[in-house]
């Protein structure tokens, strides 16, 4: 997105409770990849259309987004997987601080294994949220698509990854694999016989994949 378009954008959005702001300030400060304003004002709006009973986050960070997903629909149930302890230990303890303890279960754990627990135990959402490590994406909607209801949604963040997915030769050294595997995951989600995928070019790039 063009740096004025994203300036016009955030000039737009509703002002922020004190939490939220030290949340970003915390991740922004700390280096911890949350999804930008823009992305999170979209997400909350996809929530409160498609209003899920039961939220699957793969990729907890600091519990920013599922703390948002929880205000953006206060009935909702909300699972969500982080890896890192140092980052769940702090998701909890900002999930505990804004009462949402209720609301929102944080699972510690590799969210490849998870999933498969999850499915065992019959557990079944309406809306998945794909957001952990890129290059693991394919791994973790393959799996993820077992635990969908009829008419479910997965939506992945970060699918155009700074805009490189569109120029590949621009990337980095460092970024090259990283913006390959997500170019392959982006081409195997659109032709996925099984769902339609939209890619909406909001913030890094979001790409919505509703079961037929």
């Amino acid at each position: 997105m063009k740096e004025c378009m994203a300036d016009y954008l955030l000039g737009t959005l509703p002002k922020k409770e004190e939490w939220v702001l030290q949340m970003e300030e915390y991740a922004d400060n700390e280096r911890v990849p949350i999804m930008d304003p823009i992305s999170m004002n979209f997400m909350m709006q996809l929530i409160r259309v498609k209003r899920p009973d039961h939220i699957l986050e793969i990729g907890t960070a600091i519990g920013y987004s599922a703390l948002m997903m929880a205000q953006a629909l206060p009935d909702a149930k909300i699972i969500s997987i982080e890896k890192d302890e140092a980052r769940y230990q702090i998701a909890m303890d900002n999930i505990n601080k804004q009462g949402k303890k209720n609301q929102i279960q944080v699972i510690h754990g590799d969210a490849r294994h998870e999933l498969e627990i999850l499915r065992d135990k019959g557990e079944s959402f309406d809306l998945i949220f794909i957001d952990a490590a890129k290059g693991q994406y394919r791994s973790f909607f393959e799996l993820a698509e077992g635990l969908l209801k009829a008419n479910a949604i997965i939506v992945s963040d970060n699918v155009l990854f700074r805009g490189l997915v569109a120029e590949p030769e621009k990337a980095t050294r460092r970024h090259r694999k990283m913006v390959e595997k997500i170019r392959s995951y982006n081409k195997w989600i659109s032709a996925h016989p099984e769902f339609d995928t939209s890619i909406i070019p909001v913030g890094d790039g979001i790409a919505i994949s509703v079961k037929k």
